[in-house]
């Protein structure tokens, strides 16, 4: 099942392995996508859908040294070269708006810019900086109700732009302890106004996100992703988690998202998802399911045929292999990943892995 085809609500996948957003820090020019990224992209085509590294909707949330964003005409037109050269090689990609929120240091933003969170709570360790190495995350804003209008304007601002980048669509990162999910995680968002307080209030921020994005580009192209349990960025499970959690898709599923994504980081040691959790949140949305989580071939199979996802996204062997899926139709080895390369900036370990000799 993992080489046969699937219609994503009407975008034609050539497989059902997706590519998972992966950080790599080459948009080293004014937060903007260039070439080598396209070229990056393009080499790994072969997915059936690619998911972008996560990409800001507003300098604020460039937390991240070399980070991208899809703010301006000159980020829209970098990506353009993304989408473009996916769509030669017959991929379809979508991009991941992800804003880092208080995961963030001041010396990798531009001027101006200024850290928000939910609270006003510093996220606890280091973020890497290119100008002073490892720092304390920088401490928060806490959102005013202003704030939160503009930063679901920018969303909306950011899904606009990327259609005309030429994207198949967009995908809202709730996971991984970024802003999204420091709503939603009462461990983080310490509010008592209508965004916090309540399974409705942390549900909030997301739901309304979601609702103008697919109010603007239509909800057929908004994908999103959740990871419940998780524990990344001082995120961890809490009392009401499954409750707010199953609410919370089925208010998603109501608006005929393009996807439900559901990410499981047990298999680099973190508490896993219980899969009872996932089976609850897979039958509450009711459309295409993707879950990514320490998948390789063999298991990629079993959890496709056993329904329990329509679709499988993979991570870390796609950074090394970026024909991984053909290594996969053929059970050919795959080639090891240089850890020491993936931030580095540059051409090395990011465009250079070999793909099978014809």
């Amino acid at each position: 099942m993992l080489f046969s085809p699937f219609d994503l609500r009407g975008v034609q996948l050539a497989n059902r392995a997706v590519m998972a957003p992966l950080t790599r820090q080459r948009a080293l020019e004014h937060n903007t996508p260039n070439s080598m990224m396209a070229s990056y992209y393009a080499q790994r085509a072969s997915a059936g859908l690619i998911i972008t590294e996560g990409t800001s909707p507003s300098p604020n949330g460039l937390g991240y040294a070399r980070m991208p964003g899809l703010f301006n005409a000159a980020q829209r037109d970098g990506w353009k070269l993304v989408t473009d050269a996916v769509h030669r090689q017959g991929g379809k990609i979508v991009l991941q708006i992800m804003h880092t929120g208080r995961v963030s240091h001041l010396a990798n933003m531009p001027a101006g810019a200024e850290v928000w969170g939910p609270s006003a709570e510093s996220c606890p360790g280091e973020m890497r900086t290119d100008t002073q190495g490892s720092q304390p995350h920088t401490p928060p804003r806490a959102m005013t109700a202003a704030d939160i209008a503009k930063l679901i304007e920018e969303h909306v601002q950011t899904a606009r732009l990327a259609m005309a980048a030429g994207f198949d669509g967009i995908e809202l990162h709730g996971a991984n302890g970024y802003l999204i999910e420091q709503f939603l995680n009462p461990h983080v968002n310490r509010r008592t106004d209508g965004y916090g307080g309540d399974i409705a209030g942390r549900n909030r921020l997301l739901l309304e996100i979601a609702q103008a994005s697919a109010q603007e580009i239509g909800a057929e192209r908004v994908g999103v992703r959740l990871s419940p349990y998780g524990v990344v960025n001082a995120t961890a499970a809490f009392d009401e988690v499954d409750q707010q959690y199953l609410a919370l898709v089925q208010q998603l599923s109501s608006l005929g998202l393009l996807y439900l994504h559901v990410l499981d980081h047990s298999a680099s040691g973190t508490p896993p998802v219980p899969e009872a959790t996932k089976s609850a949140l897979r039958a509450a949305f009711e459309g295409p399911f993707i879950l990514t989580g320490g998948f390789d071939k063999a298991s990629a199979e079993q959890a496709l045929r056993d329904g329990r996802a329509d679709l499988i996204a993979m991570g870390r062997p796609f950074l090394a292999n970026p024909d991984l899926v053909e290594r996969m139709r053929r059970d050919a080895p795959l080639n090891p990943m240089d850890p020491a390369t993936l931030y580095a900036g540059g051409a090395q370990g990011y465009t250079d892995y070999p793909a099978l000799a014809a």
